[in-house]
């Protein structure tokens, strides 16, 4: 048995397509359960939702409306689930007649994994969007025939699939493709996690930040192709779209603040997103390469050009440092060579790259850039020096002198 959660909000037509889709799996209605979760609406989406209590077994939930709480009401909805399968399908997304089969399907295989289905027409912040011509006049499978090869049409994401062979765990960073207008995943692993995170309270980042601690319990991400549904176009605010994103993005990454997701952060200031896979694996190629790479004499050399005192910070820090480094803020991508550098408690540790730091504006008299970062440099030499610059008063090595 499987629970698909629907969220809603004062988008009383659209529910009602969304649900519609429902009833025409191939799957048996009195198989699998519907919650509609709503964010509070007040159009007559509780109307619309009661209408399918009879070709549906339909549970409606309803929430006081307190702005975007999209994360919150999915949630709410999944306390209500009775199914050990949680499907999450965003209202707006029509399902394919083999949406609750294929996700079914996709976890009778042994493990514990995290699906996602194949979405036609999803496009996130792409501003062209497919154009429906023939939306309601033929079936859906029929829709997805004549379309199918439509740039358009095809979920963002295909080409980066289909470079993998659709097996998503070849991925670098698998959790960065996670989204939740179609996927699924076991409810003992959706609650093990603690569910969406509430603290997200405008659009955006709500379902990688899920996939991201789905990953990282142990979970399997896989995708289906079966259990494929299509994202109905809607004008998008893209701009105010944008602005949310990174506001949550930067809240991701002071919850994790870790290496890959301080890339994500700063992709999405970039507006390089599509980077996110290839910058990752440049990373963990680079981790590998300097493993071995002690840069204590570098460290040493450097603080010879500081006064004795000088608050200093150390991008690339390697897992030893010089006895005569003084209480510093040491960083490296590496965590466990990061471990190993402030075991003596001596210094604070923190597990990054060196372009989006927690550190504050000229908080060191002197900011040591390390030979280990020179791998990153073509693609991020730039945008590190601009943060050694903003943490720092001055800026040592890595092809630096110095610096105001």
């Amino acid at each position: 048995m499987l629970s698909v959660i629907i969220p809603t909000y004062n988008r009383r037509d659209i529910l009602r397509q969304t649900l519609e889709s429902l009833t025409v799996q191939e799957f048996p209605a009195t198989k699998f359960e519907v919650i509609v979760a709503d964010d509070g609406s007040s159009d007559g989406s509780a109307e619309v939702a009661a209408s399918f209590d009879g070709p549906l077994r339909l549970t409606y939930v309803w929430q006081e409306d307190r702005g975007h709480r999209a994360s919150a009401v999915r949630n709410f909805g999944a306390q209500q689930a009775a199914a050990p399968i949680f499907a999450f399908l965003d209202c707006g997304t029509l399902a394919g007649p083999g949406f609750v089969s294929g996700h079914l399907a996709a976890h009778s295989a042994p493990g514990r994994r995290a699906v996602l289905g194949y979405c036609y027409g999803y496009d996130a912040l792409r501003k062209d969007k497919w154009e429906p011509d023939s939306l309601g006049t033929v079936s859906l499978p029929e829709l997805v025939r004549r379309n199918a090869g439509e740039p358009l049409f095809q979920d963002i994401r295909h080409s980066e699939f289909e470079r993998v062979g659709f097996d998503i765990m070849k991925f670098t960073v698998p959790w960065t493709y996670f989204a939740t207008m179609n996927c699924s995943m076991r409810a003992t692993d959706f609650w093990a996690v603690g569910g969406f995170e509430e603290m997200f309270r405008s659009w955006g980042m709500e379902d990688t930040e899920l996939g991201y601690r789905l990953y990282h319990s142990g979970v399997t991400l896989t995708l289906s192709r079966d259990a494929w549904t299509i994202e109905l176009p809607v004008d998008r605010a893209v701009n105010r779209r944008l602005g949310s994103l990174l506001r949550n993005a930067r809240m991701f990454h002071d919850k994790f603040p870790e290496p890959f997701v301080e890339l994500l952060l700063d992709g999405l200031h970039h507006l390089e997103l599509d980077m996110m896979e290839t910058d990752s694996t440049m990373l963990a190629h680079w981790t590998e390469q300097v493993r071995e790479l002690d840069v204590a004499a570098e460290i040493e050399s450097a603080l010879r050009e500081l006064p004795v005192g000088a608050s200093v910070a150390v991008f690339g820090c390697g897992g030893s440092v010089p006895a005569s480094l003084p209480p510093a803020a040491l960083l490296d991508f590496d965590a466990a060579l990061l471990a190993k550098a402030t075991a003596d408690g001596r210094h604070v540790g923190y597990h990054a790259v060196g372009l989006r730091t927690p550190l504050a504006a000229k908080s060191a008299d002197a900011v040591i850039v390390t030979s280990r970062l020179h791998g990153l440099f073509p693609r991020y030499g730039d945008r590190i020096t601009a943060e050694a610059q903003r943490v720092g008063r001055r800026v040592l090595g890595a092809g630096h002198t110095s610096s105001p």
